[in-house]
């Protein structure tokens, strides 16, 4: 135990100085009628001296509610979801909300029980982004129960209604898709996350659906789904497409961290690009711009989607709140930049 340690001044340090009661003090410090001007000035300027700080916890629990917003995420040092947590606190310090942050690292486990620690600190809405591992929705059906608003972000629920605030997966992943066969690409890779959260099952239908509208084969060899894309699946699993007899010659990753590791595979084995392989990714993460060469993407718009889950949080808790599950979906666009980029006809600036 740490002896300089200096002692938590308390509301009863206060009252025992000036020799009022402890509800004396408390309500000086709210600014209760009830307590005069100059009682009222003496409080606070003894708590200012004192350095006395509120027990936010502890009012919380006294008022059964806070102006604090959980936010559950998957992993909090992915550019997406920084992105998206900023956008939720610029909206929250504009709207004189704090937030709490909890990442699951794509464990339920821990999805579970960081839910129960934000619920039992009061918060006043949930913002959750689910992790990879969930399929069920016991915990989150049992808050929303129990009355704290949920908002889900980007990865959502199949099976469980609520309100959310998504982009259209199928239709962008459709559109990377798209992009690849107009520049000439035959045969179409995917790296695609595991297919029970909704977000990868739409990107993957959507991949699928630009294949059948284009009249292309769709070889089982070309689909690869994981729990987890990152860079070095993305290496290896484009290590062991370039093995098959009849090689990709496009790939599109549901994210970007995968499509780098392709790209480092292809660059360690002289394969060029987008000669012989060109390459979507999805989030348009920064790296995209940093990798040689630069690597096409989906915008997702992080910032915004994570403003508007914080707006629809606070629509929901208010009392005249609809009960009808609300839906908010953002647009998302190609960006197109040399990892894919074979023709002239179709570039676009960025």
């Amino acid at each position: 135990m740490n002896k300089n340690r200096k002692k938590r001044v308390t509301i009863y340090d206060l009252a025992m100085e000036l020799n009022v009661a402890p509800s004396t003090v408390s309500r000086a410090l709210q600014d209760h009628f009830s307590i005069g001007r100059e009682t009222r000035d003496a409080v606070k300027e003894l708590a200012r001296k004192r350095g006395y700080r509120t027990n936010v916890v502890a009012a919380n629990l006294r008022m059964q509610t806070s102006n604090t917003i959980g936010v559950l995420v998957p992993w909090i040092n992915r550019p997406f979801i920084s992105s998206l947590i900023s956008g939720v606190e610029e909206a929250a310090q504009e709207f004189g909300y704090n937030v709490i942050i909890s990442q699951s690292q794509d464990c339920y486990d821990r999805e579970v029980a960081n839910v129960k620690t934000l619920v039992d600190s009061r918060i006043h809405a949930l913002l959750v982004s689910l992790a990879m591992e969930t399929t069920h929705y016991d915990h989150i059906e049992e808050i929303i129960r129990g009355g704290t608003p949920v908002v889900f972000v980007d990865r959502v629920p199949s099976s469980l209604p609520g309100h959310r605030v998504i982009i259209d997966n199928y239709q962008a992943a459709f559109e990377a898709t798209q992009h690849l066969i107009d520049q000439g690409c035959k045969r179409i890779a995917i790296f695609s996350g595991a297919q029970h959260q909704q977000i990868y099952r739409e990107r993957q239908l959507g991949y699928l659906a630009a294949l059948d509208q284009n009249g292309l084969d769709i070889d089982q060899d070309l689909i690869c789904s994981l729990d987890r894309l990152t860079l070095d699946e993305g290496y290896r699993l484009t290590e062991k497409l370039f093995l098959l007899d009849s090689r990709p010659d496009g790939i599109f990753s549901t994210n970007d961290g995968a499509a780098v590791g392709a790209i480092k595979f292809a660059r360690q084995n002289n394969i060029p690009i987008p000669e012989e392989l060109a390459l979507i990714g999805f989030n348009n993460d920064p790296i995209c711009e940093i990798v040689e060469p630069q690597l096409s993407s989906m915008t997702h718009p992080a910032a915004q989607m994570g403003r508007q889950a914080l707006l629809q949080a606070l629509k929901v808790a208010t009392p005249e709140a609809t009960t009808e599950n609300l839906l908010v979906q953002l647009t998302t666009e190609v960006i197109i930049r040399a990892s894919s980029r074979k023709t002239q006809a179709t570039t676009s600036p960025e």
